[in-house]
C-alpha cells in the first residue's frame, strides 16, 4: 500500500536507498493532479519514527536532484515531503505490527462478512493475518485485502507523540552541549 500505481513504484525504487542511507524509511508515496502533478511522499527517521521540519528539507534536498536524472515521472511536478503525523497511516504490516495495542482504522476493498470499515485495537499479527479487537469482538482481517489502514488519534497516542518529541529534543540538545565541548 505505499504505493498504489507503477510509477508511484519507480518514486519508491528511485528514492529509496538515498532515504535508507539518510537513515529515513518511506511511509508512502502519492502522485495525484493531472495538469499540475503533486509528489507527496511521507518518510519518517528510521530512528525514532519521527519526521520534523528539518528532516523533510534535508531529504527533499536530497532526493531532487535524483528526478532531474531520472524520469520517473512526466512531466512537471511540485514535491513534497511531509510526516505522516500523528494519526498516521499503516501501509505495511511491520506498521500494524509495531502499533498493536493502539486504535485503528481499516477498511477492506471488498466486504467482509458483510461490512467494509473497521475501528478497533490492533490485537496482534500473525503472517498476513491482522486481529483487530473491536466492540463486537475479535475481527479477522488479511492485510492483502485492506484498501486503507491508519490509527485513531487518542488521548494515549498523542501522549506518545508528545513523550517521544520531547526524547528527540533531548537528544538534539545533548548533541549540541557536546558540540560546544569538543
Amino acid at each position: 500500500m505505499r504505493a498504489i500505481n507503477p510509477a508511484e513504484e519507480r518514486v519508491i525504487a528511485l528514492i529509496e536507498p538515498t532515504a535508507v542511507q539518510l537513515g529515513y524509511r518511506i511511509v508512502r508515496v502519492r502522485l495525484s493532479g493531472n495538469r499540475r502533478k503533486r509528489l507527496q511522499i511521507m518518510a519518517e527517521r528510521l530512528s525514532d519514527g519521527q519526521m520534523g521540519i528539518e528532516d523533510c528539507e534535508r531529504f527533499s534536498r536530497a532526493i531532487s536532484p535524483l528526478f532531474d536524472m531520472e524520469e520517473a515521472i512526466q512531466g512537471e511536478f511540485d514535491l513534497e515531503v511531509s510526516s505522516p503525523g500523528i494519526d498516521r497511516p499503516l501501509m505495511t504490516i511491520d506498521d500494524i505490527e509495531r502499533w498493536q495495542g493502539y486504535d485503528a482504522k481499516f477498511e477492506t476493498a471488498a466486504p467482509v462478512n458483510g461490512q467494509r470499515r473497521f475501528k478497533g485495537v490492533i490485537g496482534g499479527v500473525d503472517g498476513g493475518a491482522i486481529t483487530l479487537k473491536t466492540q463486537i469482538g475479535d475481527v479477522q482481517l488479511d492485510f492483502s485485502a485492506l484498501s486503507d489502514a491508519r490509527l485513531v488519534l487518542t488521548d494515549r497516542l498523542i501522549e506518545l507523540d508528545l513523550k517521544r518529541a520531547k526524547a528527540a529534543e533531548a537528544a538534539e540538545q545533548k548533541n549540541l552541549d557536546e558540540g560546544k565541548t569538543s
